[in-house]
């Protein structure tokens, strides 16, 4: 914490001449001791009389921020989110004493990266004056509402205190003490803020602001939760003032028990103060945020384009200060006190689980429920039949899940599992290729089982997982009749059983050395199986398969320069065919059959670079236009394969070992949602016609 300290008071202090900063130890406190219950009365004062004695009575100053809407996917939302919209503005801050506020947007600009017709409540648009409120509101009542201020009378009665840390600014002419006070609420079940102030120990005047809220406070059941980060620096030496503000909304849906989430971030930084310019109280008439007329606001000088304007951390999953906000709230209160209630709903993880179409079931359909039962405790009983295989799949989980993402989970199943490390396209692509023209890119076979997983959640650098259970495996037919063209012969998968155990990491898409965007996953996992149906008979065999995959990618400019590589390995000498390194197809080698690359040992590259071009807008209403820019990838992609088993494939042949480089060509149009590629496989291959919705969203069809 006192790390966080130093960082957030060396970027808010101004004042002439050097700064020194000096951690501080402080002993450690009770709840309510004598000395912490005066400071925040004192605080409360100094609040209350709003600076009265001091020689304060109005300022004016500007403003600049950020208004970004993200989305975030996918089971425990691995990656960061994605910018949907983000809205630069620019604003005349004015405020006169005791509580007068005035904002004037006289800047705002805006870009539309998916569709999306959001509207921001009004006092997004701003900052936050004098520290809030004594009651604190937030989205004009709509998400926060009736929350005491922890510095307010009525606050001093219901909150708890605690002196936690403390630190020291060293400015030539004295040292200012600034004491961590901790906060939480007495009855965490009423609505109540749950963070830290941060309190000059002299003056009693507030330096910081960090807290999130209770549930009971969320006035907007979707809320996940809200989180807020309000800096002051020093101006003239002498007024503790705003400069640096923060908010992080998040929003989860609750039906279908999907894992999407929605995410309002506001950014906001504050400067060029101009002290005591005797304002009138007529001048702050009206709503405190207005705006300039648009012809005013289209004069702003801009600087860039709003994208390279952006702070390059606003794609990761949370703000590191908010981060912070978030684990204190979690280890001040009980973890029901901000858990979202008990629910039932129907329940799905991507359009798939309702219908698909594939070679062996031919039309699939599926249902499932998903059950909350509090304290991090889950279920979900889902289902699928296919009316051409006559079979049923399902799963029943049970789940525990701590806040910090680790917890237990317990699964029994039935399911159909692809040969593999990657997908080659999404599922919803392939229901339509497999229907019409049979053009099935899945290779199934089946799997039922139970298994036992140990989340560890996030840390060592990622998070990891360990799953131990007890399969059988068995080979699948040819059940279903497309449209158009014929379905080639399923994989001829070993038929057998017995326990194995993985263990799995990831490290989410994040900001590494020289502005790298990379995300690294892998896994590794060992068997030991009874073999009742193989080219030899009965047999025992113990065998492990290891995968990595790593994606980077990296802005240069107007251009993104895109890398994937993937390395497969199997272990042991008596595999069964399903556990090879399969590839071919658009993802895993571009140009050549689906999975006609089968080997003991894989690896593929891809090369990409990404660059705008000028392209037709098509209209989308409400939501605006797509518009007048699509992207062009050209890209370079090869992959090896060794240790080649020719017996793999039922009914096909595999290639030999060795090389396989492609190049192609891909178009991403509609906010590059949808792609479009042409490839040429360069050893023997064919030229290969592909089109799909962008692979960040394939976990949802």
């Amino acid at each position: 914490m006192l790390r966080a300290l130093a960082a957030f008071t060396a970027a808010v202090v101004v004042a002439s001449g050097a700064v020194a900063l000096v951690p501080s130890a402080t002993a450690a406190q009770t709840w309510n001791d004598p000395r912490t219950r005066a400071l925040v009365e004192r605080a409360t004062e100094r609040r209350a009389a709003q600076l009265a004695d001091t020689a304060l009575s109005d300022y004016q100053a500007t403003a600049h921020g950020y208004l970004t809407f993200l989305a975030q996917v996918g089971e425990g939302f691995p990656e960061p989110p994605k910018i949907v919209k983000a809205d630069e503005l620019a604003l005349e801050v004015y405020w006169r004493s005791p509580d007068l506020s005035k904002q004037r947007i006289i800047g705002r600009r805006d870009t539309l990266l998916l569709p999306t017709d959001i509207n921001y409540h009004r006092d997004h648009l701003g900052i936050v004056q004098n520290n809030f409120a004594n009651i604190i509101r937030l989205g004009e009542g709509d998400e926060v509402r009736d929350v005491p201020h922890p510095l307010s009378r009525q606050g001093l009665a219901q909150y708890d205190y605690v002196i936690s840390d403390s630190l020291k600014i060293r400015l030539p002419d004295r040292t200012i003490d600034v004491l961590e006070v901790r906060v939480k609420p007495k009855n965490d079940r009423a609505p109540a803020a749950v963070g830290a102030v941060y309190i000059d120990r002299d003056q009693a005047t507030v330096v910081r602001m960090a807290f999130s809220f209770t549930r009971a406070a969320l006035i907007d059941k979707q809320l996940e939760d809200v989180s807020i980060v309000l800096e002051n620096s020093l101006i003239d030496n002498r007024f503790w003032l705003p400069r640096r503000q923060e908010i992080e909304i998040r929003r989860t849906g609750s039906w279908l028990d999907y894992p999407a989430r929605g995410i309002i971030r506001g950014r906001w930084e504050i400067c060029c103060y101009q002290v005591n310019r005797g304002f009138s109280r007529a001048q702050f008439v009206g709503p405190e945020i207005v705006q300039a007329p648009l012809s005013e606001q289209r004069r702003y000088a801009w600087k860039g384009k709003i994208l390279d304007s952006l702070p390059p951390d606003v794609r990761v999953a949370t703000d590191e200060d908010v981060r912070r906000v978030q684990e204190e709230a979690r280890s001040l209160v009980r973890a029901t006190a901000l858990a979202r209630t008990r629910e039932t709903s129907l329940s799905a993880h991507s359009i798939s689980d309702f219908a698909r179409v594939n070679r062996v079931e031919g039309l699939a359909l599926g249902l499932g429920i998903g059950r909350r039962f509090g304290d991090g405790f889950s279920s979900r009983l889902s289902g699928r039949y296919g009316f051409s295989d006559h079979e049923a799949k399902g799963e029943l989980l049970v789940g525990w899940q701590r806040a910090d993402a680790s917890g237990l989970q317990l699964r029994a199943f039935r399911s159909f599992r692809d040969a593999g490390d990657e997908p080659e396209t999404s599922l919803l692509r392939n229901t339509i290729a497999a229907q019409e023209f049979g053009s099935d890119y899945t290779d199934p076979y089946d799997a039922r089982g139970a298994s036992l997983t140990v989340d560890f959640g996030r840390r060592f650098g990622g998070r990891w997982r360990l799953t131990g259970g007890y399969e059988w495996q068995d080979s699948l037919s040819v059940n279903a009749t497309p449209a158009s063209g014929q379905y080639e012969p399923t994989l001829a998968a070993w038929k057998l059983h017995g326990p194995r155990v993985e263990v799995s990491f990831e490290r989410p898409t994040s900001l590494t050395v020289g502005g790298v965007e990379a995300r690294l996953t892998g896994q590794v996992r060992m068997a030991h199986a009874t073999v009742e149906e193989g080219p030899n008979g009965v047999q025992e065999t113990t065998f492990g398969r290891a995968w990595l995959g790593l994606q980077a990618e990296r802005p240069f400019g107007g251009f993104r320069l895109a890398t994937r590589t993937s390395v497969g390995s199997t272990i042991g000498p008596d595999l069964p065919r399903q556990e090879f390194v399969f590839l071919g197809g658009p993802t895993s080698a571009p140009g050549y059959e689906f999975h006609e690359l089968v080997g003991g040992f894989g690896a593929t590259e891809r090369v990409e670079g990404r660059f705008s071009i000028p392209f037709f807008a098509l209209p989308l209403g409400r939501y605006g236009n797509t518009g007048n820019r699509a992207t062009l990838a050209p890209f370079a992609h090869v992959a090896y394969l060794a240790q080649v088993d020719l017996a793999a494939r039922a009914g096909g042949v595999s290639r030999g070992a060795g090389w396989y480089p492609s190049v192609g060509v891909g178009l991403l149009t509609l906010f590059d949602l949808l792609r479009f590629d042409v490839a040429k496989g360069l050893r023997d291959g064919r030229w290969a016609f592909s089109v799909d919705v962008i692979r960040d969203f394939w976990s949802i069809l």
